[in-house]
């Protein structure tokens, strides 16, 4: 018998690799998302959805092609749990404040999108953290860069892809208010309405029953908030009547009035 073949070192790298360059055909695409979560009709299946969006065309794109690119991004993004799908629905249709509905899509993007996730928590949020706020362009590129050669990435990606992921990223950051600037892009002022805040804690603590876990969440990155901010927000959100959170020494509580999150866009749609 021949011998058997090594597996290949670096396939098998790459096939668990949690960056992929999808960034580059989808950014932000913030008025899109709104489009299809007003189109969406919570009765029926996910690939019903689709199938009739992309019939009636409601994003108005003239290539077929681009349209099923925006829907594969969008059914990572906001259609694998019917619960978020659901509430996104109910806040959109409840005219949710832009401001707090662009940090929720924002949210859900970043925990969709791993390579989304970790250009913010490991590139931007050390930045901040020292007080920098100017985006090097070409520094960012070399971060994406020692990714691809670690074996982060879905392929091993040229110069021109990684420039390419770079203008993409940054785009789609800038887009969801994490970046300010047309060309020359900053750090934008943290900012995250306090009934965005409470539906996050909410989809958490769906995710994590430990109420002193979820304060230390490492999702709270994405908005670059401490353990302390944190702590400020719920005792805020607590004010307002938006959820319950009570400590006594080790011991937190939090509480919700409804017991679903299409039961707390209701709330918050209503506020």
């Amino acid at each position: 018998m021949g011998k058997r073949k090594k597996p290949n070192k670096e396939k098998r790298v790459r096939s668990t690799a949690p960056y992929s360059s999808r960034i580059i055909k989808a950014g932000a695409l913030i008025g899109d998302t709104k489009t299809l979560l007003s189109h969406w009709d919570t009765a029926a299946s996910v690939a019903d959805n689709i199938d009739r969006l992309q019939r009636e065309n409601v994003f108005g794109k003239a290539s077929r092609s681009r349209v099923e690119d925006i829907l594969r991004i969008f059914r990572q993004r906001y259609l694998t749990e019917p619960s978020v799908t659901t509430a996104l629905v109910t806040l959109v249709r409840g005219k949710f404040p832009s401001a707090g509905l662009d940090r929720l899509l924002y949210f859900h993007s970043a925990r969709a999108d791993q390579l989304l996730h970790d250009a913010v928590t490991e590139i931007l949020l050390p930045m901040h953290e020292k007080g920098l706020v100017d985006i090097n362009v070409p520094e960012f590129q070399r971060c994406l860069a020692k990714w691809v050669e670690e074996g982060k990435t879905t392929g091993s990606w040229s110069e021109y892809t990684i420039t390419r992921v770079s203008q993409g990223l940054l785009s789609a950051l800038r887009d969801f208010g994490v970046l300010q600037g047309a060309v020359n892009k900053k750090i934008a002022p943290a900012f995250v309405p306090t009934e965005a805040f409470a539906y996050i804690v909410f989809y958490l603590k769906q995710h994590q029953a430990s109420g002193v876990k979820l304060i230390e969440s490492e999702d709270w990155k994405l908005f670059f908030l401490s353990r302390e901010a944190v702590e400020r927000f719920l005792f805020e959100a607590h004010q307002r009547n938006l959820l319950e959170y009570h400590v006594a020494g080790s011991v937190t509580r939090l509480t919700f009035p409804v017991e679903t999150l299409e039961e707390y866009a209701n709330v918050l749609a209503e506020r």
